[in-house]
């Protein structure tokens, strides 16, 4: 087994996965939605939801500030639009709430310092470093202040961004993810292998974060040895909203948890048994077992 670290009351790293259910802003900025997906989670089995949190004066560039957005609620800026689909303080005052009621952890992704300072307030069990920001070294260091561990994914990165994210935050309190950045992403640029890579050049857990559609390349994942597996999440991929399309409803959800918590029974421990099950199956099948030919042999040889 190799390091662990914790994140809130569950091990990370070793036999067991964490599943995280990415929220995001698939709450259209309606903190009732985000309850329902938070009820989502928790019914299924998740370990985790996560959300984004962003100032948007700092994080919209300023050439695209006041581009006309057509949105549900008639046309804005896309400043004007990315404040509405933040969630307020009171928001995630009932999120928060709402998680300890519900048994499941919550944290969010933080695309900038004043985001971070925000989120604080709610002692998370941890920061998510989102691939966008994986360069941010101004960011790095202000999460690494929180003493909290970093989810880190490795998105659209190099392999020299990432040594360079992992030097800032340190090994010993981080998770890396590996991670395609499409949306949604295609299936022959998951290179799932990387997850073996990650592993075999940094000594903290290594997971897998997708954007594809469907749930059998984030349970492969798993069995490939991801620690954390984290998707997005939606009640409806017809929502209207960037991120929805490449999210798992509700029966997905329960489909992926349900298949990466039997990894773990499948596998097995690897030491060779005959099983109760099969005792009865070998009296009747078997013909004589070495002992038995052994013993004809002696008595007419």
């Amino acid at each position: 087994m190799g390091k662990t670290i914790n994140i809130g009351n569950k091990v990370v790293g070793g036999d067991d996965v964490l599943i995280i259910a990415e929220i995001g802003i698939n709450h259209n900025g309606d903190v009732k939605i985000a309850k329902k997906l938070i009820s989502v989670a928790a019914e299924c089995g998740c370990d985790a939801v996560k959300f984004q949190k962003k100032t948007p004066n700092i994080c919209v560039p300023d050439d695209q500030k006041n581009k006309p957005k057509d949105t549900p609620w008639g046309e804005m800026t896309y400043l004007e639009y990315k404040k509405r689909m933040e969630l307020s303080e009171e928001d995630f005052t009932e999120i928060d709430r709402y998680c300890k009621e519900k048994g499941i952890l919550w944290f969010a992704s933080c695309w900038d310092v004043p985001s971070v300072d925000f989120i604080e307030k709610f002692n998370p069990p941890c920061y998510k470093v989102a691939s966008a920001s994986i360069t941010d070294m101004e960011l790095l260091n202000r999460i690494k202040a929180t003493g909290k561990p970093a989810i880190v994914s490795t998105g659209m990165s190099t392999m020299e961004e990432i040594r360079n994210a992992v030097n800032t935050l340190g090994e010993d309190n981080i998770v890396l993810l590996h991670c395609n950045s499409s949306y949604p992403a295609k299936n022959e640029e998951l290179n799932l292998a990387m997850i073996e890579t990650l592993g075999k050049e940094f000594s903290c857990p290594v997971g897998y974060s997708g954007h594809e559609t469907g749930v059998f390349p984030s349970v492969m994942a798993a069995v490939l040895g991801a620690k954390v597996i984290e998707r997005h999440i939606t009640l409806d991929r017809a929502m209207w909203g960037t991120d929805h399309a490449a999210s798992l409803e509700p029966q997905g959800l329960s489909r992926l948890v349900r298949d990466i918590r039997l990894i773990k029974v499948i596998k097995g421990d690897g030491i060779k048994k005959v099983y109760p099950s099969e005792f009865e199956i070998k009296k009747k099948l078997r013909r004589a077992d070495g002992n038995e030919k052994a013993d004809s042999c002696d008595n007419t040889c």
